[in-house]
């Protein structure tokens, strides 16, 4: 019996684990799913929680609760890979594979950058909000903020959701707003390419609304070192920014296991060789048949949402089970990524591409923020993550 392993119980590992499990007889293949934690985050609240538009207690599940029948869970960290083996190392031990499919996701690394860390763990100032911890602790800064400048940046390097500091600049304007101290407060967003938002005709919708409700976006500027002290941002560039509360996206990269001690991302010449290299299209690995890889930690130029990590986990699922039957692989992932964002309390767009075009058109509206905030949580917890997802 053929034995898969998922590596990484987050959306596209919890996803394509459960959607193999009710394609796959039991007889067919064995199915084990590694993670280094028992807990599954939804992660897209981070960048609500600071304004308690969701509240911290529903965002965490037990990965266990979120498997079918049928799937063994590994709790143990991924500390490499030998795909000429077929075999991956473990903190504590080992498990042989027929077939591996690759979902570890970026790696958070707020100490690549001097004073990031220092910042957030001796200061009260700073709150790199994509650790949930940090999230929690900006809410509680929000509330005694009374005046200043707010900044919020991106950092240099790809990153998962990459509309999260937009959303989060945007909802930090319209909340000051709301507690009456907008006059008192400027908001930057800093950001080292030259546009707040890669993608048209997004992009222009974005530049109107932070016109209208001067937002500043310090663009080509890439932050280098942050004075937790002195309360400065110093760039690449030469520029600096000083700020009074900042809320920092930490630089993301790829996982040690797979960087240091596996040849599956050598390959990935685009990233420098940080992420699983797969076929774009196919999603297989492009030296070694047998591995699949999705979500925010394969070498696909498509921006990193968990949106993405759905649409992938369809075409693996496919792949995979075609590739094991010796059938021809015809699923093809097209780059398709989905955003909503959230512009002020009560209102957003849906930003939808692919790898050719854009898709939905940038039209801000209430119902786009009740599906959001309200409607895909329960769909994402009941529906997505347990394998019921009829959309192809």
């Amino acid at each position: 019996m053929d034995h898969i392993v998922v590596l990484g119980a987050g959306v596209g590992g919890t996803m394509t684990a459960n959607m193999l499990r009710r394609r796959l007889d039991r007889s067919d293949a064995e199915i084990s799913i590694v993670d280094k934690s028992t807990e599954h985050a939804y992660q897209p609240s981070f960048y609500l929680l600071p304004f308690e538009y969701m509240e911290p207690e529903d965002q965490f599940r037990d990965i266990r609760g979120l498997l079918r029948d049928g799937i063994e869970f590994v709790h143990s960290a991924v500390t490499g890979v030998d795909p000429d083996a077929k075999t991956v190392a473990l903190e504590d031990g080992e498990l042989s594979y027929d077939y591996l499919v690759v979902a570890l996701g970026h790696r958070l690394a707020p100490e690549t950058t001097p004073g990031m860390l220092e910042g957030w763990e001796e200061t009260d100032s700073v709150y790199p909000f994509y650790h949930f911890d940090a999230a929690m602790e900006l809410r509680d800064a929000l509330k005694d903020f009374d005046g200043g400048t707010f900044v919020v940046s991106v950092p240099d390097t790809s990153i998962k959701c990459g509309g999260a500091p937009l959303k989060m600049t945007m909802l930090a304007e319209d909340y000051f707003r709301r507690q009456g101290i907008r006059d008192d407060v400027d908001v930057v967003m800093t950001k080292g390419s030259d546009a707040v938002f890669g993608v048209s005709p997004y992009r222009e919708k974005l530049e109107e609304i932070w016109a209208d409700r001067d937002i500043e976006a310090k663009l080509n500027f890439t932050v280098d070192e942050i004075d937790h002290e002195a309360q400065v941002i110093h760039s690449e560039e030469g520029d600096t920014q000083e700020y009074d509360l900042y809320a920092p996206v930490p630089p993301q990269y790829g996982q040690p296991a797979l960087t240091d001690n596996s040849p599956l991302t050598e390959a990935d010449k685009e990233n420098d060789g940080e992420y699983v290299a797969v076929d774009e299209h196919t999603l297989q690995h492009v030296e070694y048949e047998d591995v699949f890889a999705l979500g925010d930690g394969c070498s696909t130029p498509n921006a990193k949402t968990a949106a993405a990590a759905r649409k992938q986990a369809h075409v693996v699922l496919d792949n995979l089970t075609a590739h094991m039957e010796d059938k021809r692989q015809t699923a093809t992932y097209k780059g398709y990524a989905a955003c909503p964002l959230l512009t002020k309390k009560g209102k957003a767009m849906v930003a939808e591409f692919d790898y050719e075009e854009s898709i939905s058109a940038p039209v801000e509206s209430r119902m786009n923020w009740i599906m959001d905030v309200n409607i895909l949580p329960s769909f994402y917890w009941d529906s997505w993550l347990r394998g019921y997802d009829p959309l192809p």
